[in-house]
């Protein structure tokens, strides 16, 4: 009874009772029924006891107890391999979705996405160092799932960049055009790439690393939505005082095809009935953060703005493009 006892306490000790429960059970139950059979014999009288059956129950009891607790060690040990090689696979993915993010255009949603997927895995550890192995897989899974709406929201966008280059080639070429003609300036602003481009005859005469809305990866749809616009403007206001950032160009967002756009997506349900399509964009100083931070303006350092405006008045073009690969 002593040896069923002490197995029966070793396999509770190494876990089995979470993961062996059927055969602890078993040694458990089998173990109560030899304590009833030695209640049994000792209420009998002397000459007549017999422990033979309690005997052969107690040892099953042991036997089983010391099954669970092997099973459980080997189960554990599986449980640790496992999730120890899921966590690797997916610090491994982790690292490489980050690395994406990190080359393109931020993708607002993949962003938080992503985050969610690190912070489960995170809690894995966590688990894990504290002995919870299934709850640490768990964990894993909720980690793949984030990952698995960021891989869908990366090739919705992916898919929206691939409909969307004609357009923004034939915006890029047709503003280079228009200069070449007219002999005059226009800003180019490649997102993807955080670069404006001051042209001049159609060539470019200076390239300036810019910053832009916080959550720029798409077209923008309204006002708070920290998306930069993506069409053909121009300046219709240059604030050489009085700008929050130093020195500003305002352009004409919303244009009439921002306008119509917006209508469209408010009647389909894309955009909230309450939301506003928003104004206000410029192309102002206080950049040089190395981080996309405005509320949808592109942002240059203030000397690049000075330099920007000897070039840039009223009245001049501003394409302002996702991406584009055709370039003077």
């Amino acid at each position: 009874m002593q040896r069923a006892r002490s197995a029966l306490e070793r396999a509770a000790g190494v876990g089995a009772i979470r993961y062996a429960e059927s055969d602890y059970r078993r040694a458990e139950a089998v173990y109560q029924e030899g304590q009833l059979e030695i209640a049994r014999q000792n209420g009998r009288l002397a000459p007549w006891r017999n422990y033979a059956a309690a005997d052969s129950l107690l040892r099953a009891a042991f036997e089983s107890a010391d099954k669970a607790a092997r099973e459980a060690q080997t189960r554990i040990h599986e449980l640790q391999y496992r999730v120890q090689s899921e966590q690797q696979t997916l610090r491994k993915d982790l690292a490489m979705w980050r690395e994406g993010l990190d080359g393109s255009l931020r993708v607002y949603n993949a962003e938080k996405y992503w985050g969610s997927a690190e912070l489960a895995l995170q809690t894995s550890e966590r688990l894990f160092a504290q002995g919870e192995y299934t709850a640490a897989i768990e964990s894993i899974f909720s980690a793949r799932d984030w990952l698995s709406r960021m891989s869908r929201v990366l090739t919705e966008y992916a898919n929206d960049e691939a409909s969307g280059l004609k357009q923004w080639r034939r915006w890029v070429e047709e503003t280079l055009a228009e200069s070449r003609r007219s002999g005059g300036t226009a800003i180019i602003v490649d997102k993807v790439k955080h670069k404006l481009y001051l042209v001049q005859g159609g060539r470019t005469i200076h390239t300036y690393e810019c910053e832009l809305g916080y959550n720029s990866a798409r077209q923008k749809y309204f006002s708070g939505d920290g998306a930069t616009p993506e069409g053909k403007y121009h300046v219709t206001q240059a604030r050489h005082r009085g700008s929050k950032f130093y020195k500003a160009l305002m352009i004409n967002y919303p244009n009439e095809r921002d306008r119509q756009r917006f209508a469209e997506n408010k009647s389909h349900g894309v955009i909230s009935r309450r939301a506003h399509i928003g104004g206000l964009i410029e192309i102002h100083g206080g950049g040089g953060r190395n981080d996309d931070w405005t509320d949808g303006c592109v942002a240059l350092t203030n000397h690049e703005m000075d330099e920007l405006m000897k070039y840039a008045t009223v009245g001049t073009p501003v394409t302002i493009v996702r991406r584009s690969d055709r370039w003077p």
